[in-house]
This record gives C-alpha cells, structure tokens and sequence, in this order.
C-alpha cells in the first residue's frame, strides 16, 4: 500500500468504529418492544442496567450482549485481518487501542441521539476483551465481589475499569507500549469519568442497589 491509501484505510478504521460503537442497542430494544423510550426512565441511561430496570432482566442481558460484541468486533478485526497499515505487532496494538477508544466513544456520544449515550461499560468491556482477554478476566473477577457484597453496578464497574490498565500494563505493557497503554488507560478513565454521577451518590449513600427496591 502507498501512504495515500494506508490513510484511507485508518480513516476508514476510525470512522467505522466509532459508528460501530454509535449503535444504541438498549434504546433499540426498548423502543421496538415497549415503545418506550429508555432514557426518560430510571436513570435515564441506555446501558444495560438501566434497561433491565426497564425493560426487563431479558432485554438487560441482550443489550449487554450487544454492546460488548459492538465493542470487540472492530478491535478484533483490527488485530486479526491481514493488510493492516502497521510496522509491527507493537504499532498493531496500538491501532487496535486506538479503535477500542474511538469505539468506547461512540457509545458515549452516539450520533444517532445527538451525542448522547451510555457510560461505557459493556462496550469498554468489549474492547479490553478483544485486547487483552485474561486481562479481563480478572478485572470482571474484581467486578463479581464487588458486586456481590455491595450489590452496586456502578462500583464494581468503577473498580473493574481502574484494575483493567494495571493488569494490562503487568501483564502486556510491552507489547502495547506507552502509546497503547495510553489509549487503553483513556479507555477506563472515561467509563470512570462518565460514573460521575454515581461517584457523588455512593459518597452520599443514596446509590440504588441493583434488585433492592427503594422503600
């Protein structure tokens, strides 16, 4: 490929990730089933949780589903198809972060409602997947006992966000580099950015509890 053509290419990378992220499956779903729209209910978020506390345990557990698969495809196709613009593995995985970050944002600022959209968690958890799965793994491991002592979405999503760039960079800082550590740490930073509201209601203990209804 000449210069003019590896641009097209990434240009297309980005452009396709961050629309791939755009899709707002959870106000999809609900819409298609309930009529409702997601967002003036609950929190008022798209994601999952908010959801199933709308929509149904059902329709929580697809739009998880589908906002991971929409956050892992376009990072594991980077690192997998042939003919990608790079040098070597390490400029691989620090393309592969940069989708990961483009598809996260699209998530948070979907054009299709006018850049507005979810925290990122499922889609975040898409991503670091099909970046670094054993990474993941123990950063979910730390998501699940959080969860099961506190019963808190939003801290355990916190926590696992944080934990996620440490192991990465223990376990695989080499090979992504400082550049790709970078991207993938951006990457947390915004899931945790986006709980700001969550952050001020944990320190003021008025955080719902997910499956405790309020008295």
């Amino acid at each position: 490929m000449n210069a003019d053509s590896n641009w097209i290419l990434l240009a297309g990378i980005a452009v396709g990730a961050y629309l791939m992220g755009s899709i707002p499956f959870g106000y999809i779903l609900v819409r298609l089933t309930t009529g409702v729209d997601v967002r003036a209910t609950g929190s008022g978020n798209i994601g999952a949780t908010n959801v199933a506390r709308s929509g149904g345990k059902g329709l929580g557990i697809l739009t998880l589903v589908l906002d991971t698969f929409k956050g892992w495809l376009p990072v594991w196709l980077v690192l997998h198809l042939p003919g990608m613009p790079v040098a070597d593995d390490r400029q691989l995985h620090v393309l592969a972060a940069a989708v990961a970050l483009l598809a996260v944002l699209g998530h948070m600022f979907t054009i299709w409602l006018r850049f507005k959209g979810g925290k990122g968690v499922a889609t975040g958890l898409g991503v670091f997947l099909a970046l670094a799965p054993l990474a993941v793994l123990i950063s979910v491991a730390f998501f699940a006992i959080i969860f099961a002592v506190t019963r808190y979405v939003s801290l355990g999503s916190i926590v696992a966000a944080a934990t996620f760039p440490i192991i990465l960079w223990l376990r695989e800082g080499a090979l992504f580099g400082p550049w790709g550590m970078a991207l993938a740490t951006a990457v947390a930073v915004l899931v945790i950015v986006r709980h700001h509201e969550n952050i001020g209601r944990l320190l003021g203990g008025t955080e719902s509890r997910f499956g405790v209804r309020k008295a």
